[in-house]
């Protein structure tokens, strides 16, 4: 991937205090290494808390509060994993019609291991062929998406993972699906229904 494949790209990384640390740390790194400009938006001014495996990890400072910024701000999302995190983000409006706004504009939407959790509650996961840490199969299952067991699965500028493990094909997908920007002309908007 290009050095600078994204300098002209402005991302947000939305978490919640439980975050996998490795799924923001990772992924955060690979956006400024290609040149993104990275937010970290959260529910709070506050620093969050990150989940190292099995324990509380590093505090990360907050850029941007949820409620003072839309997705027409950036040109990207990203959404780490951890359990608590995605638990606390699907259960504020604020943070889902953040989310949704990405979906709605078809943005690139890069979410990792439990951060598909959030996608649910937006309603953008009907129909979307995704991947997610193993536990929340049923649930997007029921949701309407259709899921696979794999590193890295891309739909139309959505880019999902299952684990800690999938980082590097997951970073580089989503790399190359922000690079891509705007997914308009794809399929699935030549054969959109209704």
């Amino acid at each position: 991937m290009e050095q600078q494949a994204l300098k002209d790209k402005k991302v947000a990384v939305l978490v919640a205090d439980g975050f996998e640390e490795v799924e923001f740390t990772k992924p955060v790194e690979a956006l400024q290494e290609a040149g993104a400009a990275v937010d970290v938006i959260s529910l709070k001014s506050e620093p969050v808390k990150a989940w190292a495996h099995t324990d509380w990890g590093g505090t990360y400072p907050v850029d941007k509060k949820v409620d003072s910024v839309t997705s027409a701000d950036y040109d990207a999302l990203v959404l780490p994993g951890g359990v608590m995190n995605p638990d606390l983000l699907r259960k504020e409006k604020t943070a889902v019609d953040f989310v949704k706004g990405f979906a709605d504009e078809k943005k690139p939407i890069a979410a990792i291991c439990h951060g598909p959790w959030t996608l649910i509650e937006t309603g953008m996961v009907n129909g979307r062929k995704m991947t997610s840490y193993p536990s929340l199969k049923t649930d997007l299952v029921n949701a309407g998406a259709e899921w696979v067991d794999q590193e890295v699965v891309v739909d139309n500028g959505l880019v999902t993972s299952r684990n800690p493990d999938d980082l590097p094909a997951f970073c580089d997908k989503m790399i190359e699906e922000i690079a891509e920007g705007q997914h308009l002309s794809r399929s699935r908007g030549v054969h959109q229904l209704g």
